[in-house]
């Protein structure tokens, strides 16, 4: 018999606001996407984990969140086991500011980072950045994302985000691994909710350029044989729906699709260096095996 997940006696506190800034965050719609997912599971797997917002939302009794990018992947795990570690992180590179201004204590935390990728620099780069677009560059795989324009949330802020993810998400297990790793652990009962890098519109971004969307359908098909249910977030609808984006889809291999409004889109206003993006509003298209 499969041993279906139950909620904690006491319900965690309601997220109001992102931990990390992230390009593509699934946060302002996560409500949207989970309001489709079955309630009942035996294990929720993550294996594109990026912002976390899907993983927190759902806040289960029992889960996994993984992504092959190190840094990432240490921000979630020092969440988990030490949050107090996690505030410090922050506060230590957000005080630099004052010493040396907005635009300098980025450069020279986005310095420390590209001499040595750690989580610790990453979760500052990730707050103060232009919109959350994490970018590296070809060449040699530096960070190459300006300073935003904002100014990153005081430390008591972030405190107060770190504590509220950490009791949603301290039942859960990260990992540095590729989606393959994780997607082969899926099995009866499992569900798994995937949000890879998006091939219309999310080309710039880490990862992006060698991701194959074919495999992961392969990798679906696999789980949905096994026993498990599978949701991909995936590219929609694009230019306040004038273009909506081919996906090439096994025949079968899903039963239902859904179009999600994710408003404007954060990535175009960064290429198109802040201009106005009201002519791009896009729809996320959620694919469910189930």
């Amino acid at each position: 018999m499969v041993q279906l997940s139950l909620p904690d006696v006491v319900e965690p506190p309601a997220l109001k606001g992102q931990l990390l800034k992230w390009i593509g965050s699934k946060y302002r719609v996560a409500a949207d996407v989970v309001s489709y997912l079955p309630k009942d599971y035996r294990r929720f797997i993550e294996p594109f984990l990026g912002s976390g917002a899907i993983l927190a939302t759902m806040a289960p009794r029992n889960g996994i969140g993984g992504d092959r990018f190190g840094p990432l992947i240490e921000i979630w795990q020092t969440l988990a086991t030490n949050p107090e570690e996690l505030k410090r992180w922050y506060a230590a590179r957000w005080n630099r500011i004052a010493v040396l201004g907005k635009k300098e204590a980025y450069a020279e935390c986005l310095a420390s980072y590209n001499h040595r990728p750690n989580g610790a620099d990453f979760v500052f780069l990730c707050r103060a950045c232009y919109g959350g677009v994490v970018r590296f560059r070809k060449a040699d795989g530096y960070m190459s994302t300006p300073c935003g324009i904002h100014d990153p949330i005081a430390p008591s802020s972030f405190a107060s985000r770190v504590d509220a993810w950490h009791l949603r998400l301290r039942h859960c297990e990260f990992v540095k691994a590729d989606y393959r790793e994780l997607m082969q652990r899926a099995g009866a009962g499992d569900l798994v909710y995937c949000d890879p890098p998006y091939a219309h519109s999310q080309a710039i971004l880490y990862g992006a350029q060698a991701f194959n969307l074919a495999e992961l359908m392969v990798e679906i098909a696999a789980c949905k044989r096994r026993g498990a249910k599978v949701a991909l977030s995936i590219d929609g609808i694009k230019k306040s729906g004038t273009d909506n984006c081919f996906i090439d889809v096994p025949q079968g291999l899903f039963e239902r699709e859904i179009f999600v409004d994710c408003g404007r889109s954060m990535l175009k206003r960064f290429q198109l260096e802040g201009r106005d993006a009201e002519d791009e509003v896009v729809s996320d298209r959620l694919l469910l095996t189930f």
